[in-house]
């Protein structure tokens, strides 16, 4: 069940999510993809890739980016642009630890 305080939704724990490694969200429509990378830093974006819609859920973590598993496109996991050569961008959420949980701010969601 998610707890709602103020604007900020738990969506989980940090303790659900591997070590570089991902877990896909669902609030709604909206698909989210919550990284978790070795230094237990946490960052949300859009579950989609901007080039083919892949889902980013799945892709390699690294060097604070995630490489999307369809076409090998490397998003940017702190503002969801692309990198290297490739262009586009997908929308990324505030996200904040609150003892061990993952608090989402639904500000951008509404």
């Amino acid at each position: 069940m998610n707890v709602v305080t103020d604007n900020w939704i738990e969506i989980g724990q940090l303790e659900d999510i591997p070590r570089q490694g991902a877990r896909r969200v669902e609030i709604g429509d909206m698909k989210l993809a919550v990284f978790r990378t070795a230094e237990d830093q946490v960052f949300a974006l859009e579950d989609r890739c901007p080039h083919k819609a892949g889902p980013l859920s799945q892709g390699i973590i690294h060097d604070g980016c995630v490489t999307c598993p369809l076409h090998n496109w490397v998003i940017s996991l702190s503002d969801g642009t692309a990198q290297g050569a490739d262009k586009g961008q997908v929308a990324t959420f505030d996200l904040r630890m609150d003892s061990g949980h993952i608090l989402l701010n639904m500000s951008a969601l509404l």
